[in-house]
């Protein structure tokens, strides 16, 4: 259990049930003021990450947004964090995360299978390259200042 958890007031964390077992827990509940939800700066930092992950997808595809979402929870657990010297899923487990074979065509003989594996790959790939192309764009930015 956490030592403490700042939290944005969510009706979760202030329900009694939820107050009672944090305090038997020995976590310290912190709630941000009303009117200054960027007091959990490292959520913050987190979700600007998510949300640059998904602006790859979105150009391409913004209907789809929600689609890619648990793609953005398995890149961001299983992203090395220099503040913690490993990944957010090596922290938790204790080894390494569980990487994605690459799928080559036609070893399924269901077709459906065979087209949702390609179509990741294919996803993931593009992920890559719009990915690198931000990251790029962004360095470019930098270096201008």
């Amino acid at each position: 259990m956490p030592k403490s958890i700042v939290s944005d007031r969510d009706p979760v964390f202030v329900s009694h049930f939820w107050q009672e077992f944090f305090k038997m827990s020995g976590t310290k509940l912190q709630f941000s003021s009303t009117y200054h939800p960027q007091t959990d700066g490292q959520i913050e930092v987190v979700n600007r990450c998510v949300e640059q992950y998904l602006r790859c997808f979105v150009h391409q595809w913004p209907r789809k947004w929600s689609f890619y979402l648990p793609w953005a929870e398995y890149w961001y657990n299983t992203m090395y964090h220099i503040s913690t010297g490993m990944t957010p899923f090596q922290a938790l487990y204790g080894r390494l995360p569980p990487t994605i074979p690459s799928y080559n065509e036609g070893l399924s003989l269901v077709h459906e299978v065979d087209q949702q594996l390609q179509d990741r790959d294919e996803l993931l790939q593009q992920l890559k390259v719009n990915f690198a192309r931000s990251v790029n764009q962004m360095k470019q930015i930098a270096d201008k200042k």
